[in-house]
């Protein structure tokens, strides 16, 4: 079966969910099974973070175009962010400057989808790649911003471990690199009004990033954000689908194995498998999307468990509940862009509402865009032309429209 990487996406973390609610049993010492390092020395582990603040530049390098950009300079960042439990981490991002572009024109950061555990499926590495079960289907988005003269950013936003699932991470990732962005010099975008965007996964950590940005990162000068067919609450998603076999438990199971790295005490799953689960695991530890897919095929939560006794685990619940955006008590400081499909059988359609509501509430400008489309693949090729109009507003200083 062909399943679509945008619907993959939007599915992974419910049913990741589901499998991690299953297996996860009582406290145990055994690790995750960690990705291989990448064996470029830019990557390499950096002493000392503790003496930098989020965002703060560690190394950089210049890079020639990806496949298919042209008339663009690219600069890889590494830079210091922080990991869920509040700890310093070192990220990284792909920059694209257009030649022509102004002096602290507009700066654009997309969040990739990024289906994987394997560091080299991060778009780091995935845009220069011709493997299809790596290449970076939205090149053609990314061209059209960039013939508009903004620079784009692309973290790396599920972290040096690849914590697929852990979405508040990659909220905190992305507002540091672009951080990170605007105090590199050769950019020039140090006064650069910004606008954040992405889909499915990535408008997870799209969404994450414009919520905290309040507390995390205040000083940034966002003017808009625009996500879609985002999953806002990943238990209520988890469990809205159940734990059958499905067509893409491969990359539920991949996402449980990412939260896991985030969380290793307090999602401790892979101590929890099977011997099926077992083999799983080291089968995917590196994979990216179509490997993973392969993988799981067909499979449940109860084909890789041992125990399914703590299903409703206070512990798990918790970790995954601090990942949903529905229930974070945060809004969005910039207007708020947000396109879905209302029958999108992938996702809690009402989380979203609920989310956009609470939003309303608190005053922020909010424009909701309801897509015809009963495929989340669909709903996403539809919905991005008028989210990339709705930003080019943002950044031509238009007040912001609201249908609260």
């Amino acid at each position: 079966m062909r399943v679509s990487k945008l619907a993959s996406a939007a599915g992974l973390t419910a049913v990741a969910l589901a499998c991690s609610t299953l297996i996860a049993g009582s406290p145990a010492a055994a690790n995750p099974l960690e990705p291989t390092p990448i064996s470029d020395i830019f990557y390499a582990q950096v002493p000392d973070l503790e003496a930098k603040n989020p965002g703060d530049i560690i190394s950089s390098r210049p890079m020639p175009p990806p496949p298919g950009f042209f008339d663009i300079d690219v600069w890889q960042l590494r830079f210091r962010s922080t990991n869920s439990a509040g700890d310093p981490i070192a990220a990284v991002t792909t920059v694209m400057s257009p030649k022509n572009k102004v002096p602290n024109g507009p700066l654009l950061s997309y969040q990739h989808i990024i289906n994987a555990l394997g560091l080299e499926c991060a778009p780091s590495q995935a845009l220069w790649t011709q493997d299809p079960n790596l290449m970076i289907r939205e090149a053609p988005a990314l061209n059209v911003a960039l013939r508009r003269g903004w620079t784009v950013n692309i973290a790396d936003h599920l972290g040096p471990n690849s914590a697929y699932g852990a979405a508040k991470l990659g909220g905190q990732i992305v507002l540091d690199s672009i951080r990170a962005s605007q105090r590199f010099d050769p950019l020039q975008v140090q006064q650069s009004p910004v606008a954040l965007a992405g889909y499915s996964g990535g408008g997870m950590a799209t969404a994450w990033a414009a919520a905290l940005q309040n507390d995390y990162a205040p000083e940034l000068n966002i003017v808009g954000s625009a996500t879609g067919g985002a999953p806002m609450n990943l238990e209520r998603m988890a469990r809205d689908l159940g734990f059958a076999p499905h067509p893409v438990f491969g990359l539920a199971f991949a996402a449980a194995l990412g939260l896991e790295r985030e969380y290793p005490t307090r999602i401790p799953i892979s101590a929890q498998l099977n011997p099926l689960g077992q083999q799983m695991a080291a089968q995917v530890k590196d994979g990216c999307t179509n490997d993973i897919i392969s993988a799981g095929a067909g499979k449940s939560a109860m084909m890789v468990a041992n125990t399914t006794d703590l299903i409703n685990s206070p512990e798990m619940i918790t970790a995954v509940n601090e990942n949903s955006v529905e229930l974070y008590p945060g809004v969005p400081k910039a207007p708020y862009f947000e396109w879905h499909s209302p029958t999108d059988g992938l996702i809690p359609v009402s989380s979203i509402t609920n989310t956009v509501g609470r939003y309303c509430a608190a005053g922020v400008k909010v424009t909701e865009l309801l897509v015809p489309s009963n495929d989340h693949l669909t709903a996403a090729v539809l919905g991005l032309p008028q989210a990339l109009e709705w930003i080019d507003a943002r950044f031509s200083g238009a007040p912001a429209p609201s249908n609260c």
